[in-house]
């Protein structure tokens, strides 16, 4: 389902549009099908505010800002999200139990292949239940949208991954161990504060590059991306589960080791589509995580983001959840082969 038209021909040129639509057809045909699973599962399709009062409060996360004009002529900043997180969680607060939102996202600073500023994301909730079943969750539509596109394999440029086969789970650890050599939690302590002198050494070892001023949290996402990602989903599909405690801001500590954290990400083809959390419920760590996520924001960027006060209210009130975001536009790609976001778009972003 590769479209054969070049992209520097316009996407609403009739040769090119005639290239795309079976690929579009097919992800309304992934979408309908999730829709549908979803429903007989019993979950609630919400439609949250695309407007908020913070875009999120992760440090490398980047939002669209505008200004909402009040009828006296007053303005106040407001962001688009980049992620139905916030809202979907008040939902969580006031009383529903399970729900999922096919939003518009946008992230700024984002665009390649793999990027657009603006794309769709899959959330969905289920309260009192424990975050692996979000993996199966996940696999069920990774297998609906390679039936619905015809294939037998998820596929990324020459790579492909099989998504009926029993995927893959391993830790952040283990797979820092296996691909890149490096012993992550050895510069973990106890209590999940991190040790950055340590994994420098690491890193000095195995000859991958860094800057002075790097941070732990640098390093780690270094070795992730230049040394673990690309081998993650090969064949079938990888479940990179117990992310550092320092690297889940949104999700709780494993009961009995406070180094790490439940959150996975789900891979196919050394693509990331899933990331997912036994959700963080307690108020006042939470705002102390995203305190120190803007700190680091305003020492690299110069900027930070509001927090969303109400939304630290709800998590008083919110019962334990496991949550979980997945890229749809990716898992469109890689079930119709397409080599570029844009592809899988009705209309891609100018």
């Amino acid at each position: 389902m590769n479209p054969a038209s070049p992209p520097s021909t316009p996407w609403w040129s009739p040769a090119r549009h005639a290239d795309r639509r079976p690929i579009l057809l097919a992800r309304n045909r992934i979408q309908a099908a999730i829709r549908g699973w979803l429903s007989a599962e019993g979950f609630t399709e919400v439609d949250p505010a695309a407007l908020a009062i913070s875009p999120g409060n992760e440090a490398h996360l980047h939002g669209f800002a505008t200004q909402a004009i009040g009828n006296d002529g007053a303005g106040r900043t407001l962001f688009l999200h980049t992620s139905p997180e916030f809202a979907m969680k008040k939902l969580l607060a006031a009383g529903e139990t399970r729900i999922h939102a096919f939003s518009h996202v946008w992230r700024n600073r984002e665009r390649g292949p793999l990027h657009s500023p603006e794309f769709t994301m899959l959330e969905w909730y289920r309260v009192g239940e424990g975050y692996e079943v979000l993996m199966a969750d996940t696999m069920a539509f990774l297998r609906l949208a390679a039936q619905e596109a015809g294939a037998g394999v998820l596929r990324f440029r020459d790579r492909t991954c099989d998504p009926f086969a029993e995927p893959e789970r391993v830790s952040v650890a283990e797979a820092f161990a296996t691909h890149a050599g490096v012993d992550l939690m050895a510069s973990i302590r106890a209590d999940g504060s991190t040790d950055a002198d340590a994994l420098g050494a690491e890193l000095d070892r195995i000859g991958v590059r860094r800057a002075a001023d790097d941070t732990w949290s640098d390093m780690a996402s270094r070795v992730l991306s230049e040394k673990v990602e690309p081998k993650l989903g090969d064949g079938r599909v990888t479940i990179l589960d117990r992310y550092p405690a320092a690297e889940a801001a949104l999700a709780r500590k494993v009961p009995g080791d406070a180094r790490v954290a439940e959150r996975f990400e789900v891979y196919a083809c050394g693509v990331e589509l899933a990331n997912g959390f036994g959700e963080l419920t307690d108020a006042g760590e939470q705002r102390r995580r995203f305190e120190a996520e803007m700190a680091e924001k305003a020492r690299v960027y110069g900027e930070s983001y509001p927090l969303d006060e109400e939304f630290l209210a709800a998590l008083e009130i919110m019962p334990a959840a496991a949550g979980i975001a997945l890229g749809f536009d990716r898992v469109v790609m890689l079930a119709t082969g397409a080599p570029r976001i844009e592809d899988v778009m009705w209309i891609p972003v100018p």
